[in-house]
């Protein structure tokens, strides 16, 4: 198989989102086995299914729908995933005939400075993707994000946590091209 085409979605709208500069160091981490499309969802509307579907979802539908697989790196928010996630899921999702996610393997970690990282959101979004017919990657990770944890040019500092990393993706990789064939 060629090199697999991988969706990368951050559910952070900010600027200086660390996870984003998360999802940077996986997608380097992963640079041998994939390219990558960075999914944005900052541009959606609020779904309202008396709506006619933005250009904006169709695109992000299509990206999605077009991937191999998808990389989902978000923060948590009071205990749960970001508004701007979610909503995104929303739109992709409907009409259910339409559903992208359906089959799609996806992959889901996250950072913020706390010691339990992201977890209680990333169950969560566990839960929404799994309703949704997504097939998502077994095991967890959990990022407590530091100061100076991932370099300017996506590189992860700590040795353990890049290790740590690398076997996430490359089980990742293993998934979806094992469901892509």
């Amino acid at each position: 198989m060629n090199r697999l085409k991988i969706a990368v979605v951050v559910g952070s709208n900010r600027r200086e989102s660390i996870n984003r500069r998360l999802a940077e160091a996986l997608v380097k981490l992963g640079d041998a086995a994939f390219d990558v499309t960075w999914a944005r969802i900052d541009d959606l509307p609020m779904y309202n299914a008396d709506l006619a579907e933005p250009a904006t979802v169709t695109r992000l539908r299509a990206e999605i729908a077009s991937a191999h697989g998808v990389l989902v790196v978000t923060p948590e928010h009071n205990r749960s995933i970001p508004a701007v996630l979610k909503n995104a899921i929303d739109w992709v999702s409907k009409p259910a005939d339409q559903n992208a996610w359906r089959g799609k393997p996806v992959v889901i970690t996250g950072t913020s400075p706390g010691a339990i990282g992201t977890a209680v959101g990333q169950q969560h979004l566990r839960q929404i993707l799994g309703v949704l017919g997504a097939v998502v990657m077994g095991g967890e990770a959990y990022v407590s994000f530091k100061p100076g944890l991932v370099e300017a040019d996506g590189t992860v500092t700590d040795a353990g946590t890049r290790a740590f990393l690398q076997t996430y993706v490359d089980q990742f990789v293993a998934l979806t091209t094992k469901l892509a064939a």
